[in-house]
């Protein structure tokens, strides 16, 4: 998928996201959902306003930074050998935004019988595989990847480390697909656990890995 096309499917998403909030305006309470706690109860509310716009502009907010970024890193020809893995993730991610925002307006409009857990687990799981296969073939760079001091200081480190992540992190999607058939605190363990625990365990080996290759 070319950066181009990745653009326009994004934008196209972010304004049709928008456009949902406008037309939803008068059937919109004053005071939406803005968070759920792990038993699935809204504990949070946001003026209307903000309600239909906030997730829309955040995520247009994401997707300059996504596009811009990665032109400024001093080592761009390497993210360029995975650019089209990275922008599937772009808008893998744009879409994970919008439908949570999707859910956001259902619920607000009444539609309350789904638990938001269970129906966001499934979507953030698949963006997680998606997240690891893109680290497969992540190569070196500043903003895209596990950036740790040593794996940004070998790529023998890096090529190693993103090979455990991806596999990992996948392990963890998977974990929280099946977490969305649970909802409610089982869901929150099984996703964010294994993430956690994939994430610093992920810092040490890279710490390893460079510690065994500048000794040897």
């Amino acid at each position: 998928m070319t950066t181009k096309t990745t653009s326009m499917i994004a934008l196209v998403l972010i304004a049709l996201a928008l456009l949902a909030g406008a037309v939803l305006w008068n059937q919109l309470p004053d005071q939406m959902a803005s968070h759920w706690n792990v038993n699935d109860e809204v504990d949070g509310t946001i003026p209307k306003f903000w309600g239909v716009s906030l997730m829309p502009l955040t995520t247009l907010g994401m997707l300059v930074l996504f596009l811009v970024l990665p032109g400024m890193d001093p080592l761009k020809a390497n993210i360029a050998q995975f650019r089209g893995s990275f922008n599937l993730f772009i808008v893998l991610m744009v879409a994970f935004m919008l439908y949570i925002h999707g859910l956001t307006l259902a619920w607000s409009l009444g539609h309350k019988d789904f638990k938001m857990s269970a129906a966001m687990l499934p979507f953030m799981g698949l963006l997680f595989i998606a997240i690891g296969a893109m680290l497969r073939k992540a190569k070196r760079n500043f903003f895209i990847g596990i950036r740790t001091p040593w794996t940004l200081s070998s790529d023998g480190v890096w090529d190693k480390t993103h090979q455990l992540g991806s596999t990992l992190f996948m392990a963890s999607g998977v974990l929280a697909v099946i977490g969305g058939f649970f909802g409610g605190t089982t869901a929150f363990w099984l996703m964010f656990a294994p993430l956690i625990g994939s994430s610093l365990f992920l810092v040490i080996y890279s710490y390893v890995l460079y510690r065994g290759e500048t000794k040897a």
